[in-house]
């Protein structure tokens, strides 16, 4: 079975930069308003590039069996 991961965004704490949107390589995430949002929960790989790469610490990735 293949890894998932659960997102969890603090939307006050993202700026907008779309850093993390860049660099997922599923395209699980998208913005909306000038925020990040998850478009896709389901294609998580659990990689957590869009947790390392957020400069405000707004995502966090939890990777589930």
């Amino acid at each position: 079975m293949a890894k998932r991961g659960k997102i969890t965004i603090v939307e006050k704490l993202c700026k907008g930069c779309a850093i993390c949107v860049r660099f997922c390589p599923k395209q699980v995430l998208e913005m909306k308003k000038f925020k990040v949002h998850i478009k896709s929960a389901d294609a998580c790989i659990a990689c957590a590039m869009c947790e390392l790469r957020c400069p405000d610490f707004a995502i966090s990735v939890e990777a589930e069996q």
